[in-house]
C-alpha cells in the first residue's frame, strides 16, 4: 500500500460511514414514528408508557445481538437505552398533545 492507496481507502471508508450514518438516522426516525401507534394502543389497553416487561425483553435481545456480532455490550446497551428513551419521550409528547388539544 502506498500513500495514494491509503488516502483512497480512507476516503472510501469515510464515504461508506457517512452513508451508513444516514441509514441509521433514517431507521431511528422510522422506529420513533411508531410511537404514535404504540401510545394509541397503550391508551386503548389502559397501559402505562413504561412497560418493564418489554424493556427487559429489549435488553435481553440486545445482549444476544451484541454477542452475535461480537460488539461491546456496554455500548449496545447505551444505544438501546437512548432508542427506548426516545420512544418514551415521543409517546409522552403525543399523549400530552392528545390530552391538551
Amino acid at each position: 500500500m502506498d500513500r495514494a492507496d491509503a488516502l483512497r481507502i480512507l476516503q472510501e471508508s469515510r464515504d461508506k460511514i457517512d452513508q451508513i450514518d444516514e441509514e441509521i438516522i433514517d431507521l431511528i426516525a422510522k422506529r420513533t414514528s411508531l410511537a404514535g401507534d404504540i401510545i394509541n394502543a397503550k391508551i386503548f389497553l389502559s397501559m402505562e408508557i413504561e412497560d418493564k416487561k418489554r424493556e427487559d425483553y429489549i435488553q435481553d435481545k440486545r445482549k444476544k445481538i451484541a454477542e452475535h456480532y461480537r460488539l461491546d455490550e456496554r455500548y449496545v446497551k447505551k444505544i438501546m437505552k437512548i432508542l427506548t428513551d426516545l420512544s418514551k419521550k415521543e409517546q409522552e409528547e403525543i399523549l400530552r398533545r392528545n390530552t391538551n388539544g
